[in-house]
């Protein structure tokens, strides 16, 4: 819930605080006092477009701050999701509250703070979603669109209907993915063979050589052996006598393991008298064995030593078709078989022959088979929701003075050329996006015997705004964010309908934080709170500030608003005698609850 909003230097606001509350906040002020300065800001906070038009020259920014409260007085799974998001952002998140703010400079750049912590626009614009819908004049041109419409109604239809959607999506989008898949090898047939015939050809040389992992490597150690044997057995023949004392003509007091022998015995025969030379002697016997290891070592890479010239031309001639390979295809034999394994699966994916077309036509039937039934589903489940949604709404436009009003909400499948591709569905061609394969109208029949014209005919600017009304007071039956911001969505509405719509707003602001900006009297009348714009032209440059106003006061405003006549002791009088009815109102609605 929106706990406070502060506004400096936007359009003619130059220092406002906007204390709000639990249920029903209403905004008057006279016109150009800066009412919708408050809706913008509200816009702003929360990830609007900033405007730097709007923007106070002499101040040279405009600041918005949000308090909002994460307590127990807001859904808790909304709560841990705007917490969730804070803290994704960086924020430090305190339990029961959470600070925005929102800066636009006069030059157009735009700063935002998550709990202090400077965050992405974004992500104002995604806490936005999760705490506020704001409702205005635009809306109801939205309302007039078929993509809102329709948009509507699968809102309302519920989590079963949200499945089949999803569903139908999902084969949607595999649908058109296979179907392109196809186009796009026939397009390209003549291309994609020519590069699988290099591919192939590739492959083929790289097969008939069929080299191993690491192989040019293991053979270029091996030449390097075979190339230097006798150097090689020439060193390990010395180091091998020197070590252990075999071979002719050696002397055999002078082998290393001789010595060592002599030195070690020394040693230990005076440990006794002197433990240090004990130490020295079991380190001349690690010596000794270590020595001991290395000599045989010697002695085996002797027994394997080749200096086989018929091997060593053997050697050079695989590594010549192995240097072809890696001139042609990598660096070395592995990037070899790297490649030959990337080309199989790329000879996969450019398969052009009759075989493959076919199996992706197949392929490509089969997903439109199962498209046009899910798509026919959707539109039975927009059907059934449509009934339903068209009764609950015409039930509200009863209690809001258009007792005889009737909205219909009509699906049907929706012509060929009006979406991007077609299919059969139900036996019948119709055109199809990832939407579905009908469109949905909304039809109001103002009157019984008259036709059910479309809203955009049908309604006028006050019917609109009820309708509007009724639809959201529907879906905040089910939910949805915590605050409810209205601007001016009762224009063109006046005397027992003006009654009427504050009433709703009342029994909406039962389950929801609901602020409304109204010119309406009637609808003022039964605020919780009242807070009031007030225009200052004294200075040189004209300002706007906010204020709460409470009984006498308040009683003042609505005379205003209601004559004109704020001094008027009949306007204050009338003006009372509506808050009165008001309040009986609300207790009536509170006794429901």
């Amino acid at each position: 819930m929106l706990e406070e909003l502060r506004i400096t230097g936007l359009g003619v606001i130059e220092d406002a605080s906007l204390p709000l509350a639990e249920g029903l906040t209403v905004i008057t002020g006279e016109t150009g006092a800066g009412k919708t300065m408050v809706v913008a800001g509200l816009g702003l906070l929360f990830g609007g477009r900033a405007d730097a038009g709007r923007v106070r020259t002499d101040v040279g920014k405009a600041v918005v701050e949000g308090r909002i409260r994460l307590d127990s007085t807001v859904d808790q799974r909304t709560a841990a999701a705007v917490r969730q998001r804070a803290v994704d952002a960086g924020a430090d998140v305190d339990d029961d509250e959470l600070l925005l703010s929102r800066t636009v400079t006069s030059e157009g750049r735009s700063r935002a703070h998550v709990a202090g912590r400077s965050a992405p626009i974004g992500v104002l614009s995604e806490l936005g979603e999760l705490v506020v819908s704001v409702h205005g004049q635009s809306d109801q041109m939205r309302l007039l669109q078929p993509a809102e419409q329709r948009a509507a109604l699968d809102r309302y239809a519920g989590a079963e209907h949200e499945k089949v959607y999803e569903r139908f999506r999902e084969t949607y989008g595999q649908w058109r993915g296979a179907a392109d898949e196809l186009a796009r090898r026939r397009r390209d047939a003549t291309e994609r063979t020519r590069e699988a015939e290099l591919l192939k050809l590739g492959l083929a040389e790289i097969a008939e050589v069929n080299p191993e992992p690491g192989e040019d490597e293991a053979l270029a150690e091996e030449a390097r052996r075979l190339e230097h044997a006798e150097a090689l057995r020439g060193a390990a023949v010395t180091a091998h006598q020197a070590l252990s004392g075999d071979g002719d003509g050696m002397d055999e007091s002078a082998d290393v393991m001789t010595l060592l022998g002599a030195a070690q015995r020394a040693l230990e025969g005076q440990s006794s008298v002197d433990s240090a030379l004990g130490e020295l002697s079991s380190r001349l016997s690690e010596a000794a064995s270590v020595i001991g290891d290395v000599a045989s070592e010697l002695g085996s890479y002797l027994d394997g030593l080749d200096a086989d010239p018929a091997r060593l031309e053997t050697i050079f001639a695989r590594r010549a078709v192995l240097k072809g390979l890696t001139r042609k295809y990598a660096e070395d034999i592995d990037g070899v078989l790297e490649w030959a394994r990337v080309a199989a699966a790329r000879l996969v994916d450019l398969d052009v022959s009759d075989e493959a077309l076919e199996a992706m036509r197949a392929e490509r039937d089969r997903l439109a088979k199962e498209t046009a039934g899910l798509a026919a589903r959707l539109m039975a489940s927009r059907r059934e929701a449509a009934v339903r949604f068209a009764e609950d709404v015409s039930v509200e436009l009863t209690g809001l003075a258009m007792p005889h009003a009737r909205v219909l909400a009509e699906v049907g499948p929706r012509p060929v050329g009006k979406g991007p591709h077609k299919l059969e569905v139900e036996g019948a061609e119709c055109g199809v996006g990832p939407d579905g394969c009908d469109e949905v109208e909304l039809r109001l029949r103002a009157n019984p015997g008259a036709p059910a014209a479309s809203l955009q005919r049908g309604a006028s600017g006050g019917e609109l705004s009820r309708v509007m009304l009724a639809i959201e007071v529907i879906f905040a039956g089910a939910g949805g964010p915590p605050t409810l911001v209205f601007d001016e969505v009762d224009a063109g509405v006046g005397g027992r309908a003006a009654v009427e719509i504050g009433r709703r707003l009342a029994r909406l602001a039962h389950r929801h934080q609901v602020i409304v900006v109204t010119h309406l009297p009637q609808v003022a009348a039964f605020a919780d709170r009242h807070l009031v714009v007030a225009k200052d032209v004294s200075g040189a440059v004209t300002t706007s500030g906010v204020h709460a106003v409470m009984d006498t006061e308040r009683a003042r405003e609505l005379a205003r608003m209601l004559a004109g006549l704020p001094d008027s002791d009949l306007g204050v009088a009338h003006a009372e005698e509506l808050l009165a009815v008001a309040g009986k109102e609300k207790r009536a609605i509170r006794a429901e609850a």
